[in-house]
């Protein structure tokens, strides 16, 4: 899976956690638990400063009076800021709306904490309307302020949310298409091996009706081990030279003494993961130009590890890199040889490497070199 998509995933995870109305509740309260420490402490210093003896304890009952309100109101304030959002198309209606419900429900909050503040301080007998009025007055801005903090806050929050949410459906569809995109081109690889092979087949009909009834067996043998594993976009190194070994009996089998293979394997690779039927493609090339110079084909697949990579070698003795080249860039290049490197590109970006070479002593060698993932290392 995309690193990407996991991190938004998480994230995600994240958020849903919010969502639960207990976590949530208990970070507003803590929050606001920490600021009512931290205003203690700064009164605590101030008198300190002053000369005067007042217990902490008493300071923070004190200014946890105030907390405690907003972390009272505060659920109601996100309630408002989620209902009533300010965006492109609402902000003449909403913004005057918290206006009017902000003033209202800030003057309520002064009002009630003042009254509590004074029986805490035993003196509730001094409260007037005209008292009750003048700490309003002068603690509306304030307490205004934290309400609008609250409100962009709550905004912040639902954009970064939103936002994300987004992100998160653009990478799955993202990741949606390329798997759809590699399907696609591996079902379109399959029908032309297979077209391939019964074209063989009815040419050996005519000539060697038991080569060709024993190429019918092989090739039942091979799709069998390509439906085990039709669903999957990678296999093990192990399981792809299975298939290509099914492959070769198929084209020995057709060509007879013309063709010779040889399959090196080094087995610390052979847990690699690899594109399905990424090799046979290869090899088809390989044998294309072999068979067709030289009444003797030669084709040599060689597997080894490389500096945290699998690289993968098909050697032939054909004409070298030149036609291959010729045949590679023309306007219409073969199904097998367009779709590996559409795959390739696909499932491993630039992470990968796909290099044609002649041979010192005549031929081709075809290079591959794919990221070492295994199963155990958490990548498919």
């Amino acid at each position: 899976m995309d690193e990407s998509i996991i991190n938004l995933e998480e994230q995600s995870r994240a958020e849903q956690l919010l969502q639960k109305r207990s976590v949530r509740l208990g970070l507003i309260w803590g929050v606001w638990a920490i600021a009512a420490l931290f205003f203690a402490t700064q009164v605590y210093m101030m008198y300190l400063k002053e000369e005067k003896r007042t217990p902490f304890l008493r300071l923070f009952l004190l200014q946890g009076l105030s907390c405690a309100i907003w972390a009272l109101a505060t659920p109601f304030v996100l309630w408002l800021a989620r209902r009533f959002r300010i965006e492109r198309n609402s902000w003449r209606r909403t913004l005057p709306l918290h206006f009017v419900i902000g003033l209202a429900l800030v003057s309520s909050m002064i009002v009630v904490d003042y009254v509590l503040y004074m029986m805490f301080l035993g003196r509730f007998a001094s409260v007037s309307r005209w008292s009750t009025f003048q700490n309003v007055y002068y603690n509306l801005d304030r307490w205004l302020m934290i309400y609008w903090v609250i409100v962009l806050i709550s905004h912040a929050f639902n954009y970064y949310n939103s936002f994300r949410k987004g992100e998160l459906r653009a990478a799955q569809l993202r990741t949606q298409l390329a798997q759809s995109q590699l399907e696609a081109l591996k079902m379109q690889l399959q029908p032309h091996f297979l077209f391939n092979t019964l074209h063989s087949i009815s040419a050996l009909l005519n000539k060697d009706v038991d080569a060709a009834r024993s190429m019918i067996a092989r090739l039942g043998d091979f799709l069998r081990l390509t439906l085990e594993n039709s669903g999957s976009q990678e296999v093990t190194l192990q399981q792809e030279i299975e298939f290509l070994n099914g492959y070769l009996d198929i084209e020995r089998i057709r060509f007879q003494d013309r063709l010779t293979t040889l399959v090196e394997v080094d087995p610390s690779v052979l847990d690699v993961r690899v594109p399905n039927l990424i090799l046979q493609p290869l090899v088809e090339n390989a044998m294309r130009h072999a068979i067709a110079n030289s009444d003797c084909g030669r084709i040599e697949v060689l597997a080894t590890p490389s500096k945290g990579m699998l690289r993968i070698q098909v050697k032939d003795n054909g004409p070298g890199l030149q036609v291959v080249r010729a045949y590679v860039n023309r306007s219409t290049p073969g199904v097998g040889l367009a779709n590996t490197k559409a795959r390739l590109e696909r499932l491993y970006g630039p992470a990968h490497r796909l290099e044609f070479e002649n041979v010192a002593n005549g031929g081709l060698v075809v290079t591959m070199e794919i990221p070492r993932q295994t199963n155990s290392s958490g990548l498919s």
